[in-house]
């Protein structure tokens, strides 16, 4: 048995019917299965976007429906800004650009509250600029 420090946590914040909950008031979506169509487009395509320990650690914090839909997309190699995650969720999507922003931030906004600050820092120190806005943070660039 591993000691407790090093145990690794499982047990979410939010039940899945919880998260949808969630996105549905943030988002204003009429309905619960508008929040679920939208939430899993967009975990689906931050499941392109994010590997490595950070993936694995995001997927633990998900409630485990949210953890499949993230996990199951491959890891693309190509790098996207957030303008163009926006843009390639639309284009899959087929919504405006207005609407898949505002479906993308009530979405990762709830997922920034699961992961937390700590991993939400390291899940934005891997993605190309954009990002943060999605998550609801402001974008920090260094001066150069």
């Amino acid at each position: 048995m591993q000691p407790p420090s090093q145990q690794v946590v499982s047990t979410p914040a939010l039940s899945y019917t919880q998260m949808l909950e969630r996105v549905r008031y943030d988002g204003a979506y009429p309905t619960r299965e508008r929040a679920e169509e939208v939430t899993s487009a967009v975990l689906a395509a931050l499941g392109r976007r994010v590997t490595g320990e950070e993936r694995v650690e995001l997927a633990a914090r998900l409630p485990h429906q949210a953890a499949q839909i993230f996990t199951a997309q491959i890891p693309e190699t190509d790098s996207l800004t957030g303008w163009h995650f926006i843009k390639d969720l639309a284009a899959r999507t087929g919504g405006t650009l207005a609407t898949t922003r505002w479906d993308a931030g009530s979405v990762l906004g709830v997922v920034a509250h699961l992961a937390g600050s700590d991993l939400l820092d390291r899940i934005l120190a891997q993605l190309p600029s954009g990002y943060a806005i999605l998550f609801g943070r402001a974008e920090l660039v260094q001066a150069a």
